[in-house]
């Protein structure tokens, strides 16, 4: 059957009731909310009194961040770190979306470049180095409460769960409020806010807003894309349920549910494989050629039904010897999303942007995974490989700030899967660590709104070097983009040494890139513990800041697995070469004085903050790492 031809078949679905009383689409209106609570009888025996219930909450914040996937966390937390006073509204009652306990898919990045990519770092990487120390038994409900703490443990960010933005209000072309329905309260709460930010994927309240967007494929001719098909239509990759099995040690029974669609795997394409069919099988999924939200509910009854049928297959046609003794421990409920609404900026990525790695001056993120376009018809077309894997990258490619911010709705902006790129752009950048880089993006650049009285596309024209000094200072990494932060006082230091070398130099903690890339050494590395680095100024400089750059080993992925694999790609504990304990000492009127100790460092970004302290000299004692016999440092930074 031709990818181009396939026709989808129909098939008859129980609709389940949501959590949230309202039809999630475009036209969605508070009106459908039941917040007129006058006919409410309360009678509270304790006061013996009647009363109306208050459901209507207004508050006020600088930056609202819709959605809490990792897209969204990174955006919220970097928004607050930096000085907003910002909401995280999650429509969920755990953070994560496709990466929480809900769906459990693992958090992917450029790791698909094997061996010749570094990884995400910055806020995306800081939340996975707190599981490893926090979730050493890889639990992903556990992961739920890790991330939780994660957002909450920020003094600058309320976090509001169980809780959809389901309209925009607008001024013009402004968003002034969003109405967001929390059904564990039954509350309407009015969000207003300088800043919007959505991170839903699906990006409810962008539409409800108005801002320009589009679903399906587009043909090869409006963007010269070799991937695209010859004319656009309105396929969107479908959404996938996961589940997982546990060996019991004795032969286990299983009967199908009666909603079961049963699986055959005839005339199925060879790359329908059943390898690691144990944690779950991602090609289990359906997408939709129309309005892809509005089928949801079909979608993921089907889903239900293809994913038993799949398991009965397993278990009972005999082919499976090796399953005799499993049974499923977990079933998903949720389907993990690919696609639906994709937003329009100031541009739009397509295919070869990434392919023939243009360079963009605004350049806030990278990726590299690979083109990744999944089978439309997804398991209802089994004839066709589940995926067409058209381009597998050898380097990362850019990712720029103007396409993460409407270009009709002048305060919104966006991250994750819903940025304004093409059908085939999008099934590499919709990994979740590549969205995390994009929310951390846009969570930066909105403080830089709110501190310049601007608005995104005003960031994109006047203060986009400001917004990349931040992110590289704050660990997110940008590709052809060396660090130049003119307030960084290392660069005015007559002399920086190290007290053993055995690779790089100590002149490296100073050029501006912290990882090494590209076979370039950017590192310098001790020999042995218990290494000193010192800085020298000719004139005494005053600081308050020392920030460092340590070795995460950027090659190895730390994600959660349910197979928890352990060797040269993936680690399933704290990196062993991540600096453990550290002092800072500063020469003050030619005495040596401590400015700050840890013990117990958890980050690659490393900050001592103190009182201000005029120096001519600064001396950083590295004692210790989580197992590393050498201590290797990127970058060392002081400020006033």
């Amino acid at each position: 059957m031709k990818r181009r031809d396939f026709f989808k078949k129909g098939t008859t679905a129980a609709l389940a009731a949501g959590v949230v009383p309202i039809i999630a689409s475009s036209c969605a209106t508070s009106k459908a909310i039941i917040d007129d609570r006058k006919k409410d009888k309360w009678y509270h025996l304790g006061t013996g009194k009647k009363a109306i219930p208050e459901r209507k909450i207004t508050k006020d914040f600088e930056v609202a961040v819709i959605g809490g996937g990792a897209a969204g966390i990174c955006a919220a937390v970097a928004s607050a770190r930096n000085g907003s006073k910002t909401v995280l509204v999650q429509d969920r009652p755990v953070l994560g979306g496709n990466a929480s306990s809900e769906m459990r898919v693992h958090l992917n990045g450029v790791n698909s470049i094997k061996g010749k990519a570094e990884r995400e770092t910055g806020i995306i990487e800081e939340l996975l180095l707190h599981n490893r120390f926090e979730n050493e038994q890889e639990s992903y409900p556990v992961f739920d409460h890790v991330m939780y703490d994660f957002v909450i443990r920020e003094p600058n960010l309320t976090l509001m769960m169980n809780t959809q933005a389901v309209e925009a209000i607008m001024d013009g072309n402004k968003i002034k409020s969003a109405k967001c329905w929390q059904a564990t309260t039954e509350t309407l709460f009015t969000i207003r806010a300088s800043i919007f930010i959505d991170c839903s994927g699906d990006g409810l309240l962008g539409a409800s807003a108005g801002a320009e967007y589009r679903t399906g494929r587009e043909g090869k001719a409006e963007f010269n894309e070799t991937y695209a098909p010859d004319e656009p239509d309105g396929w969107q990759m479908g959404a996938t349920l996961l589940m997982s099995s546990k060996d019991m040690g004795r032969p286990m029974q299983y009967s199908p549910p009666s909603y079961a669609i049963k699986y055959t795997h005839e005339d199925a394409h060879p790359r329908r494989s059943f390898k690691w069919f144990q944690d779950g099988i991602w090609w289990i999924e359906v997408g939709s050629k129309g309005d892809i939200i509005a089928d949801a509910e079909v979608n993921r009854h089907k889903l239900m039904g293809y994913l038993h049928g799949v398991w009965d297959y397993i278990k009972n046609s005999g082919n499976f010897p090796e399953a005799e003794n499993l049974a499923l421990d977990w079933v998903g409920s949720l389907p993990s999303r690919r696609e639906s609404r994709r937003f329009i900026g100031d541009y739009i990525v397509s295919e070869k942007d990434m392919t023939e790695h243009k360079h963009f001056n605004d350049a806030v993120a990278y990726g590299g995974w690979s083109l990744d376009e999944h089978n439309p018809g997804g398991i209802e077309n089994i004839s066709e490989p589940p995926s067409y894997f058209h381009y597998h990258f050898k380097k990362i490619y850019e990712f720029p700030f103007r396409s993460l911010y409407s270009k009709n709705v002048s305060n919104l902006m966006f991250a994750g899967r819903n940025v304004s790129q093409t059908h085939i752009a999008l099934s590499s950048s919709r990994i979740m660590a590549t969205c995390a880089l994009m929310g951390q993006a846009v969570g930066t650049a909105a403080t830089i709104c709110n501190k310049k009285g601007v608005l995104p596309r005003d960031v994109a024209k006047n203060y986009i070097l400001e917004l990349q000094e931040q992110l590289i200072r704050d660990d997110a990494f940008i590709p052809n983009r060396p660090a130049n932060d003119a307030n960084d006082l290392t660069k005015s230091a007559s002399l920086i040494f190290c007290s053993t070398t055995t690779s790089g130099d100590a002149k490296n903690l100073l050029n501006g890139i912290s990882r090494d890339i590209d076979g370039n050494i950017n590192h310098w590395q001790s020999d042995g513990l218990n290494a000193e680095v010192q800085l020298e100024w000719e004139t005494a400089v005053e600081i308050s800041t020392v920030e460092l750059k340590c070795d995460t080993n950027v090659k190895r992925n730390i994600m959660m697995r349910k197979d928890s694999k352990n060797d040269e790609l993936y680690g399933n504990h704290v990196p062993i070469e991540m600096l453990k304990s550290l002092s800072v000492h500063g020469r003050v009127n030619g005495k040596w004085q401590d400015l700050g100790t840890i013990e117990a460092n958890r980050t690659r970004l490393i900050k001592f903050n103190f009182k201000p302290s005029k120096v001519t000299a600064v001396k950083l004692k590295l004692k210790d790492t989580y197992g590393a016999k050498n201590i290797k440092l990127f970058e060392v930074r002081c400020y006033a």
